[in-house]
């Protein structure tokens, strides 16, 4: 599945990182441990958050992850969103919680 089909079955918010809508998802990550993502999360994946500053796109890049959901409703930074555009990683979100986004991006990618 491409991350704008995913964007569109589940009225997710774009960000930034527009022109990184077609890459192909390969599962997704959950964690608000940078490190913790830095050290498991695999290429392709879409990572789940709560964490919306610059480092966030630091570390989507370094693992080459598919695109980044905001959850409950927060919003990135200014520099995230910059930084979104430059690596090309759509940086997404959700008024939905942790648990309710993680559900139902499970139920579409099994």
């Amino acid at each position: 599945m491409k991350v704008s089909e995913l964007v569109n079955r589940l009225g997710l918010t774009v960000f930034s990182g527009e022109t990184g809508l077609n890459r192909e998802i390969s599962g997704a990550y959950v964690s608000d441990l940078l490190s913790d993502v830095m050290g498991n999360a695999e290429e392709g994946m879409i990572w789940i958050t709560l964490q919306t500053h610059r480092n966030v796109m630091a570390i989507a890049s370094l693992k080459e992850l598919a695109a980044v959901i905001l959850v409950k409703g927060l919003g990135p930074e200014e520099d995230t969103l910059e930084h979104a555009k430059e690596e090309e990683i759509p940086v997404l979100g959700t008024k939905l919680s942790t648990f309710e986004i993680a559900g139902r991006l499970y139920d579409l990618l099994k």
